[in-house]
């Protein structure tokens, strides 16, 4: 199964950064054999910037893409700004396909400076999510400045990734079988008649 954590944390070291890592690797101990890729955004804002204006994704950018359309689940986390998600953050799903993550398993998660911006999750990302028709687990995660170190960050994380890894084992589980053969009602009258 492949996991993709799309960060858009923009200094180094992140506190953006540090909940998706963190957040990838409860998934990872909640559901076997998980492969993690990171997209960090910050480092693609170029090309970002570029694909609006020229309609074409640079290499980066589109192994990028191309990695979250292939993934089985994604962990999505932004920086709060002016009360939303970051532009960055935004405007990389904005170039993404609009069918890429149509029943894709999603957990959203932001970082702020403040637990004022906790609503972020249900009055911004959730809603974007559910417009590109992803499935979003019912948990999303928010940390602010004060929530690092302290109790109940971690017992929400560990929450949302069980959420996120029993849809992406439920749904690597299905099994495509094919449908039942029709058996045309004479060859149907004859197999009764033999038996």
């Amino acid at each position: 199964m492949k996991l993709v954590v799309v960060s858009a944390g923009l200094s180094v070291p992140s506190s953006t950064r540090l909940l998706a890592d963190r957040l990838a690797a409860a998934v990872g101990r909640q559901a076997a054999g998980v492969e993690v890729e990171v997209v960090e955004l910050r480092d693609l804002a170029v090309e970002i910037a570029h694909n609006f204006t020229n309609g074409f994704p640079g290499r980066r950018l589109a192994a990028a893409l191309e990695a979250v359309t292939e993934a089985d689940g994604v962990i999505a986390v932004t920086p709060v700004f002016t009360g939303s998600y970051s532009g960055l953050f935004k405007s990389f799903f904005d170039v993404l396909d609009k069918e890429a993550l149509v029943g894709k398993p999603v957990l959203i998660a932001a970082t702020g400076g403040t637990a004022r911006h906790s609503l972020v999750l249900e009055h911004a990302l959730r809603p974007m999510f559910a417009y590109l028709r992803a499935v979003v687990v019912p948990t999303g995660v928010y940390a602010a400045s004060e929530d690092w170190g302290a109790e109940g960050l971690e017992a929400r994380i560990e929450r949302a990734a069980g959420e996120l890894a029993a849809l992406m084992t439920g749904l690597s589980g299905v099994r495509q079988e094919a449908p039942p053969a029709v058996v045309p009602f004479e060859e149907q009258l004859a197999r009764l008649a033999a038996s």
